[in-house]
């Protein structure tokens, strides 16, 4: 364990998503698990996860698999999506594998099931994150490199659990609290600096003043705010932008290098 305290220690000290994504995966990659999925929304409902352009969804697989499994919805159907919405915690994919052939998946569960092993996923590890918002929730999964069966994820999650989970739960710490990867989501300067104004309660007229620009100039910049974020209200707009890490933050923490699942590397 003690090998892993200064990796714990470059994520924790990363200033983009990209930094303490490539830092994490890395350390799977070396465990056997050289494709990862991170999902991780602030915007969850009894009937969705909210706008993709809301959700994180980062991934290490190619740009391929990413279309299927994140914008084609496949992640919602999987087994252990489903485990991963009503639990906290890790687990390996064994239980899958069992529960199939005792019949107890949905048929929607099976059909994604062996979607997966046609791309040849069958082992893995999935992490579900403890949260303190009822609206928020985040899940890692850890896809077994070829070769690497049920038995093989077990010895290693035996052996490797503690680490595993503080890498997991560390990572997913440190993005949760840096700006949204997601490019239909990204705000100017400008439109950030107007809504942190508006958020410490400034009138337009001393915005104006503070920006040294016109009224006009400060409703043209909220209102590009406002349709960036799809919202309505200014008000909307500061929640939403505090929501995604948008504001009152350090420049170079804004402007990810990370790569969102419809780009993966």
């Amino acid at each position: 364990m003690s090998e892993v305290l200064p990796l714990l220690a470059r994520i924790a000290e990363a200033t983009t998503v990209g930094q303490v994504w490539d830092t994490a995966t890395a350390f799977f990659a070396g465990l056997g698990f050289g494709r990862v999925n991170y999902g991780y929304t602030r915007f969850l409902n009894d009937r969705s996860i909210g706008s993709p352009e809301d959700v994180v969804f980062l991934t290490t697989a190619d740009a391929e698999y990413a279309r299927r499994y994140f914008s084609g919805g496949l992640y919602a159907r999987t087994p252990v999506f489903h485990w991963a919405q009503r639990n906290t915690g890790g687990c390996t994919w064994a239980w899958v594998k069992g529960a199939m052939e005792r019949g107890e998946l949905s048929e929607d569960e099976v059909a994604a099931v062996r979607q997966n092993l046609a791309m040849g996923i069958s082992a893995g590890i999935t992490v579900s994150f403890p949260e303190t918002s009822t609206r928020a929730k985040g899940a890692l999964g850890l896809i077994a490199d070829p070769g690497m069966d049920h038995a093989a994820v077990e010895a290693i999650w035996s052996a490797r659990r503690d680490e595993i989970m503080a890498v997991a739960n560390m990572m997913h710490l440190k993005i949760v609290h840096l700006p949204g990867t997601s490019r239909g989501r990204q705000l100017t300067q400008r439109q950030r600096e107007a809504l942190e104004w508006v958020a410490d309660g400034k009138t337009m007229q001393d915005i104006a003043v503070l920006m040294d620009v016109s009224p006009a100039m400060v409703e043209k910049h909220l209102r590009l705010a406002r349709e960036a974020l799809d919202v309505e209200t200014t008000a909307q707009a500061v929640a939403k932008a505090a929501l995604l890490n948008l504001i009152f933050q350090k420049d170079e923490g804004v402007g990810q290098d990370a790569k969102p699942a419809a780009a993966a590397r």
